[in-house]
């Protein structure tokens, strides 16, 4: 379950990837979507679609082979954009000499150490699910923001990148599953600052008791589960982050009931680390364990591993440049980051009266479509409402390498694009 920062083959699960066959063609299902934002947009009355065949294969999950085409297409009902495919496969978690998967490393340390190996680790199951798995099955609202074409990327209307870990986890408690880590890449149409991104890390755990688990306490199942789970956390907290104070807060998400969010007193502030909370009975009915009880927990790596390693900006998480991936090679947890250039930011101001169907997410989809990884920021900097009811925007965008000094002549053609694909693409009128 990404709560924060936000869940086989014939022989069950077997640590290959996870495949089901959906409108024609195998596709794969990851921690629940404990957030999300932008405004809700029905998808019902959308046509559906079906599967291309593949024209050539660039990516094998699991001896399924997945090409641009069929993640990628000229079709309404399809936001996803290159940039967002050519992520598909890296899976950086996996990477024992890269921060995040160092960081994965040591969370698995602790449940191993902490519980005897009884937690089966899943990372490598495929991110293309349906949306029955990604939203459904965790008990999110038919209305709720997250499911929006603004938020989410859709292969086409049954389809998505899964936006969370939890996409897996009816699949995994059907399949007999009761102790689990599920880690891996997730998916959101975001804004674009130092600490978003369009793809980044999660991780989800989860745990089932059955009856004589509890029965002996005197405590409920639930007050059972939910101790159970603060004991885990707290230790994993102090595993990762050492002797720090720490405080629970209660909150809402819609498939635990109670939840919570853990936070810690780190470098002279609260920070959130994770979400958690019991699981709610619906979703253990729905998948055979009608008389269990269970927690689950999410964090994003992305999120601890900034905090961690002193990481300033999310890009460089995705970078190759020697100078970065050098400092992390011993694979150590808590390697401070040292900054090895800081080239100056570039500003451009864009202006424009916006159309009823303008969304921010949208903007910052045609951004980094033209962009990359070379745009820091896009921050509204003004707006305003004429006497005809008009309304105007104007965006600061920060362009940035974190590897190179641009040049103007780079970033004047990088403006120039985007303002076209602005006007064209947003049904905006420039200013």
């Amino acid at each position: 379950m990404a709560m924060v920062i936000s869940s086989v083959h014939a022989t069950v699960f077997a640590r290959a990837s996870f495949f089901c066959q959906s409108n024609g063609l195998r596709s794969f299902r990851s921690c629940l979507p404990f957030s999300s934002s932008a405004a809700s947009v029905s998808t019902h009355n959308l046509s559906q679609k079906k599967w291309r065949q593949p024209v050539s294969s660039v990516l094998d999950f699991g001896g399924v082979k997945i090409s641009r085409e069929d993640v990628v297409r000229d079709d309404p009902t399809n936001n996803v954009p290159d940039n967002i495919f050519s992520k598909l496969g890296v899976q950086l978690h996996r990477r024992d000499q890269h921060p995040l998967g160092t960081l994965k490393n040591a969370i698995y340390e602790y449940f191993d150490t902490n519980y005897s190996n009884k937690f089966e680790k899943f990372d490598d199951l495929c991110p293309i699910v349906s949306v029955k798995e990604n939203f459904d099955d965790v008990l999110v609202p038919e209305d709720h923001v997250s499911r929006s074409y603004n938020d989410t990327y859709y292969v086409d209307p049954q389809t998505v990148l899964r936006c969370h870990t939890s996409a897996h986890q009816a699949k995994l408690l059907r399949s007999g599953y009761t102790h689990f880590l599920v880690t891996g890449d997730v998916y959101r149409r975001d804004s674009i600052d130092s600490t978003h991104y369009p793809v980044f890390h999660q991780m989800e755990g989860f745990r089932v008791f059955s009856p004589e688990d509890w029965e002996a306490s005197g405590m409920d199942a639930s007050l059972f589960a939910a101790t159970d789970l603060k004991k885990c956390l707290e230790g994993l907290a102090s595993h990762l982050f050492g002797a720090v104070e720490m405080r629970w807060v209660d909150t809402y998400f819609p498939f635990t009931n109670p939840s919570f969010e853990l936070e810690i007193y780190f470098k002279e502030n609260w920070l959130e680390v994770l979400g958690c909370g019991v699981t709610e009975q619906e979703i253990l009915k729905r998948n055979g364990k009608p008389n269990s009880v269970a927690w689950a927990f999410g964090l994003g790596l992305e999120r601890l591993a900034m905090v961690l390693f002193d990481i300033p900006d999310i890009r460089l998480f995705w970078s190759n440049d020697e100078r970065f991936t050098s400092q992390f090679s011993n694979g150590e947890l808590g390697v401070k980051f040292k900054p090895f250039s800081k080239y100056p930011p570039c500003y451009k101001d864009m202006s424009f009266w916006l159309s009823e169907s303008f969304t921010e997410n949208n903007l910052c989809e045609v951004v980094r479509g033209i962009a990359g990884d070379l745009v820091e920021e896009v921050q509204l900097i003004d707006n305003f409402t004429n006497k005809k009811g008009m309304t105007s925007h104007c965006y600061r965008i920060a362009y940035r390498s974190m590897e190179r000094s641009l040049t103007d002549e780079e970033i004047n053609d990088l403006q120039w694009k985007v303002r076209e694909q602005v006007q064209n693409k947003l049904n905006v009128v420039l200013r």
